[in-house]
């Protein structure tokens, strides 16, 4: 009588590297597509009058109505990525504040973009454009959840997996060490808020940042053997 042995693996779950590579890619394609159904003509900041976003919500209501779409479909993958690194941190035996901070920046970031989504599609109802005050209050809104609130959430994201990463030598140390600049980069964004001129520090945090996710989920070891054996 012949014993056959199986042998069972745990599943890995979807890989991260892909995951952060379909939220940054749903991100630029709404930013494209909305760019070019609008000839151009993007809000970039709710700070100026009323009026002016007002005339650009009534003319591009389609390129905003887009843009939320995307933004939204782009939270989804994100809150899943942070998920999966979090459960892949823990079984490469990190038992560190590290992941538990990644997993709560990531889902912060996700509800970020959603929360932002949200008010941008709501922008783009016709009942709603006709009402100048509620129009630039969800402008606001929308700019300071996607804005502040979703790149500090990244940055934290960022933050508790190359601090661990760093130190274990998980991944190459050049990559863990550009994931604390740019984690610290996404946490200055918050002084925004109060400092104008700081928030040219979004776009940064938020394309590198992704950038960097996609970078550090190929790059990420499924196990602390596989790291041995490299």
């Amino acid at each position: 009588m012949t014993e056959t042995t199986v042998h069972t693996r745990r599943p890995d779950g979807p890989h991260p590297g892909v995951l952060a590579l379909v939220s940054f890619v749903l991100m630029l394609t709404g930013l494209v597509v909305a760019a070019l159904m609008s000839g151009g003509d993007t809000l970039a900041s709710p700070f100026t009058s009323t009026a002016q976003v007002v005339a650009h919500v009534r003319e591009h209501h389609e390129a905003v109505r887009v843009a939320a779409f995307f933004q939204f479909g782009s939270a989804v993958p994100l809150a899943i990525f942070a998920a999966t690194v979090y459960a892949r941190q823990l079984r490469l035996g990190i038992r560190v504040p590290g992941p538990v901070i990644s997993l709560v920046g990531g889902i912060l970031a996700a509800a970020s973009l959603l929360v932002s989504s949200f008010a941008t599609y709501v922008e783009s109802m016709p009942e709603v454009t006709v009402e100048g005050p509620l129009l630039h209050a969800l402008a606001f809104l929308a700019f300071v959840a996607g804005g502040p609130g979703y790149v500090v959430g990244l940055g934290l994201l960022v933050a508790g997996i190359a601090v661990p990463t760093f130190i274990l030598g998980l991944a190459p140390r050049w990559l863990a060490g550009t994931g604390l600049a740019l984690a610290l980069l996404a946490e200055l964004t918050w002084l925004g808020l109060l400092v104008e001129p700081l928030q040219y520090l979004l776009p940064l945090g938020r394309f590198l940042g992704g950038a960097w996710l996609i970078a550090i989920g190929f790059a990420l070891p499924r196990s602390r053997r596989t790291t041995s054996d490299a």
